[in-house]
């Protein structure tokens, strides 16, 4: 007869998955232990490897709910017909999924590269799709953009999203709403576009 699951196995599972993914930010995935997990964890070591097997599959499961959830948050928000307001809901929402995954946002990178191919594969699969859905919205705003030009313009707006952590840790929904406005302006005016911008607190 198999064991029967815990009432609360969903909430160790996901409260592990948060120490873990502290451990791994704080320490760099590479030096991390599973026995440090286990005590970041309030756990022991046994109980941990009960949930997962290896520090791989502990890893590929922290980044899989993280970049799943907010691949599902990202293509599946219904969005505006205007190019500004889509590219200013999308931006907004993105902030508001990073806020307090910090540590699991931190990792994505030096996560995906000691994963298997097979793993990073599946992560690399939920990128593609955030990264058709920002493509598709800024083609909105700009019809002629596309190749080459158009994966800059992607990836400069990722890029001015992914690093908010760092200059504003701790950040509130106000900050980030704040913010995703910046970016949208910045993409579709530039430099030039805060100045005539900065007293719109709409949207």
């Amino acid at each position: 007869m198999a064991r029967p699951r815990a009432h609360d196995h969903d909430a160790k599972r996901a409260a592990i998955l948060k120490g873990a993914a502290r451990v791994f930010a704080r320490e760099g995935i590479a030096r991390a232990s599973m026995s440090g997990v286990a005590r970041e964890c309030g756990v022991s070591k046994a109980n941990l490897y009960h949930y997962h097997d290896s520090k791989d599959a502990l890893l590929f499961a922290i980044l899989d709910g993280y970049l799943s959830s907010l691949r599902d948050r990202l293509c599946d928000l219904p969005l505006p017909a205007d190019p500004r307001g889509a590219l200013l809901a999308l931006t907004t929402e993105a902030l508001l999924a990073y806020e307090g995954m910090d540590d699991e946002h931190r990792i994505q990178t030096e996560g995906m590269a000691v994963l298997p191919p097979a793993q990073a594969g599946v992560l690399k699969g939920y990128q593609r799709d955030m990264v058709a859905r920002m493509a598709d919205v800024l083609r909105r705003a700009a019809p002629a953009l596309e190749g080459q030009r158009l994966r800059e313009a992607v990836m400069s707006v990722f890029g001015m999203l992914n690093w908010f952590y760092m200059w504003s840790p701790g950040a509130d929904a106000a900050a980030r709403h704040a913010y995703a406005r910046t970016v949208t302006d910045l993409a579709l005016g530039g430099v030039g576009a805060l100045g005539t911008s900065c007293g719109d607190e709409g949207a």
